[in-house]
């Protein structure tokens, strides 16, 4: 996952691998993908892929006449989308896992039950709360009691680097609130995001009565998100919505860009990731 991340134009913020399922959190970083120049892009194909002849020839320091560059500059073009196409990231990711199983199990045929879901986190909101439905995957399914025992996640990764005041090279790193000028990252404070992780594993348990004590993370505050609502939300993201989750205001400007009549799940936006009550 890592390893191709690292050839990709693509971030990882988060993700949990479970037993028999994985959910990861991607950030598609096109303004780095575009800087790329053209041998970057192919070497970076060549990486995952047989490269045509033309680029290697080019790869090799050959003269290439103006229909060759013409068709070269085609496929380069079309590598370097495909180098931030999230759906080839997964082809990438799920054929190697496939192949390496069928390996084990000395069998062929299809691996995976079907393509992968994906789901457009549009703002802060949404990006907070599917990363911390992702973190606490292994608690939620009771494989673990903390997020720093959640083995084979992003959290204890994050959590086992800040011992040290550092976050991993690895992961997108948190660089703060959002800003004017801010460095490409997740807008927060990576210990709100973890304080918020905690605590939100310590209230998951559906059978546990009482209130929700008042004492929130400082961070649903500024997301304007209430505390029994962000429960919930750590319980059903993945079920609750479907495509484009955020404000129902950036998905309706999302469906306008996308040229999207209506978007499924709307009014669970609009419920959901209102601000809380005062």
């Amino acid at each position: 996952m890592q390893e191709l991340a690292d050839i990709f134009a693509l971030d990882i913020a988060a993700y949990a691998v479970m037993s028999n399922h994985y959910h990861i959190v991607l950030y598609i970083d096109a303004k780095t993908a575009k800087s790329w120049s053209d041998s970057e892009v192919i070497l970076r194909w060549q990486a995952l892929f047989k490269a045509s002849s033309l680029a290697q020839r080019f790869i090799q320091g050959e003269a290439l006449d103006r229909s060759e560059k013409d068709k070269l500059s085609e496929q380069v073009n079309l590598w370097r989308e495909r180098l931030m196409d999230i759906s080839w990231f997964m082809r990438c990711l799920n054929e190697s896992i496939a192949r390496q199983a069928n390996t084990e199990d000395c069998c062929t045929g299809r691996f995976w039950e079907g393509r992968f879901k994906s789901q457009a986190l549009l703002d802060e909101s949404a990006l907070a709360a599917c990363m911390a439905y992702v973190d606490l995957n292994p608690i939620r399914a009771d494989m673990a009691k903390t997020p720093e025992d959640s083995d084979y996640t992003s959290i204890q990764q994050r959590i086992r680097a800040a011992v040290s005041g550092e976050q991993p090279k690895e992961l997108l790193p948190f660089v703060g609130d959002e800003r004017l000028n801010m460095p490409k990252g997740l807008p927060f404070q990576l210990d709100h995001y973890l304080e918020l992780v905690d605590w939100s594993g310590r209230h998951l348990d559906p059978k546990k009565r009482g209130s929700i004590p008042q004492n929130t993370p400082p961070i649903l505050e500024r997301l304007g998100i209430s505390a029994k609502h962000w429960l919930y939300l750590n319980r059903n993201f993945e079920s609750r919505f479907k495509s484009l989750v955020g404000s129902a205001e950036a998905v309706r400007q999302a469906c306008i860009r996308l040229d999207k009549r209506w978007a499924h799940g709307l009014r669970d936006c609009q419920h959901f990731f209102s601000p809380a009550p005062s």
